[in-house]
């Protein structure tokens, strides 16, 4: 049978039929609310919405009040711009044609305007290092996800360090999906849920960096496993997954901010804690141990698979972003690189097409 929530929202009987969605032997009937106590419910996702909204308000507070102010008295200054001088014909193709003009252009386009080419380049040059965020904007963005991750990580360790199950991950899976679901852990599923939306919606907005497509990626993967996991009640599951990812994202976040302050060696230091928690978090807590008890422990159906698909992504992802951080580790000990963010930012300097990568996830 179907959830009376989701008949009553028009969704069809057959995209939530049972055996779609839970092992075999199971059906929504073993999740209804009773006096034993309360389960998850699809409609309980639309939750998210409002969430982001407040989330996306709270961190512009945040960023005013709180942020701007320390940025300013931990001494993050921004560079001086270089001004651009008013250009019709170039400001319209900028805006319309695209940001790095080929050299073809560039000679068409110093004919229109009355300039040489290398005054075009330099135009153009300058004119997208005015679109480029400044530094307090990122000290900012980095100070919202640091509060964020840390309240979060340190959440999921006080929700789960006296839980049998989070000890033993066989017991994830005793008498699933007969599993009530606590209200601290309700609650706390759809505040990451609604995390993950805000930091999605807010995308277009925040800095653009190198892996830009891989962030989405990612966002879009963690979105699908959380709301498909709720709704199997893959909760205990969901949660441990959660706690392995959020093991290091502050960390990262906090070099960053250190990085924007001109603190170099404390950032390098927190840089290698950072590294050595992601590398150690991601591929091998998560896989030989989170993952490999969901692969031998769960029963296979429609949305196991789903979700071993979408975990299987992450991973591929996590092991993009530590050659770039193990790159970066080689540049920094054996090369003496500059300390930069290895997902790195899109922005250009003066006199280069764009910055060298730093510290990065």
């Amino acid at each position: 049978s179907v959830p009376t929530t989701l008949t009553s929202m028009g969704l069809s009987e057959g995209f939530w039929h049972h055996e779609y969605w839970l092992p075999p032997g199971a059906t929504w009937e073993d999740m209804q609310d009773s006096a034993d106590g309360h389960y998850p419910q699809p409609r309980d996702l639309l939750l998210c919405i409002p969430g982001a909204l407040l989330l996306l308000l709270a961190r512009h507070v945040f960023e005013r009040t709180v942020a701007l102010p320390l940025g300013r008295r931990l001494g993050v200054s921004d560079k001086q711009k270089p001004k651009v001088q008013p250009n019709a014909t170039l400001e319209r193709f900028y805006t319309v044609l695209g940001r790095t003009p080929k050299e073809g252009h560039l000679v068409s386009l110093a004919k229109q305007s009355d300039l040489s080419v290398k005054e075009v380049q330099v135009w153009f040059r300058h004119r997208r290092a005015q679109d480029q965020p400044t530094l307090m904007k990122k000290f900012c963005e980095s100070s919202w996800r640091f509060v964020l991750y840390l309240i979060t990580f340190f959440s999921e360790l006080a929700l789960l360090y006296d839980k049998p199950w989070f000890w033993d991950h066989t017991l994830c899976w005793l008498q699933f999906p007969r599993q009530p679901l606590p209200p601290s852990f309700g609650w706390f599923y759809l505040l990451q849920l609604s995390f993950c939306c805000s930091l999605v919606a807010s995308l277009p907005f925040d800095v653009k960096r190198k892996d830009f497509k891989q962030q989405i990626i990612h966002h879009m993967a963690t979105i699908t496993l959380i709301s498909v996991s709720y709704c199997a009640n893959l909760v205990r599951f969901g949660l441990i997954v959660m706690l392995v990812h959020d093991a290091s994202d502050y960390i990262l976040e906090l070099a960053k901010m250190l990085h924007y302050t001109q603190q170099q060696r404390p950032c390098e230091v927190l840089f290698i804690v950072f590294s050595v928690v992601f590398i150690i978090s991601r591929l091998v807590l998560f896989p030989l141990f989170t993952y490999y008890y969901f692969v031998t422990q769960f029963p296979l159906f429609l949305i196991s698979c789903l979700i071993n698909v979408f975990l299987m992504v992450l991973q591929l992802l996590h092991i993009f972003w530590s050659y770039l951080i193990i790159r970066m580790m080689f540049k920094i000990f054996l090369h003496g690189a500059e300390r930069k963010d290895a997902r790195s930012d899109t922005e250009e300097s003066d006199g280069s097409e764009a910055e060298e990568p730093a510290k990065n996830k």
